[in-house]
């Protein structure tokens, strides 16, 4: 396909819809061939910490951990801010495969000198 994509995730379960249609926009990106990474900031880092990401967001939405393990299996990965991760007193060792703590430095790093298409909810 061509360039990256970063959707940035700044909600939590707190805002299920929204959590939803991030994921569903990363899951496109990634299903059609773009490297694509999910970079989580403030409650949203959450939902990379084991048993948090789950429930349906809505009527007729699918559930949200079968939205993350979509994304994964289609190449995508997630990166939680390391400051928002900290900040919350979170523990890297309860993060789900495939996501990492990384700052925005290591962001920019993953997109390098490509175009990248970037989304935020």
């Amino acid at each position: 396909m061509g360039n990256k994509a970063v959707i940035n995730v700044t909600t939590g379960l707190e805002d299920s819809e929204k959590v939803s249609l991030a994921l569903l926009s990363a899951i496109a990106a990634a299903e059609g061939g773009r490297p694509t990474l999910a970079f989580l900031t403030k409650e949203a880092v959450r939902l990379v910490t084991t048993g948090v990401a789950r429930g349906v967001s809505c009527k007729g939405c699918p559930d949200i951990a079968e939205l993350m393990e979509r994304f994964v299996t289609a190449g995508g990965r997630f990166m939680a801010c390391s400051l928002c991760f900290g900040a919350r007193g979170l523990d890297a060792d309860d993060l789900i495969a495939h996501a990492e703590v990384a700052g925005t430095v290591q962001l920019w790093e993953w997109i390098g000198d490509e175009a990248a298409t970037t989304f935020s909810y």
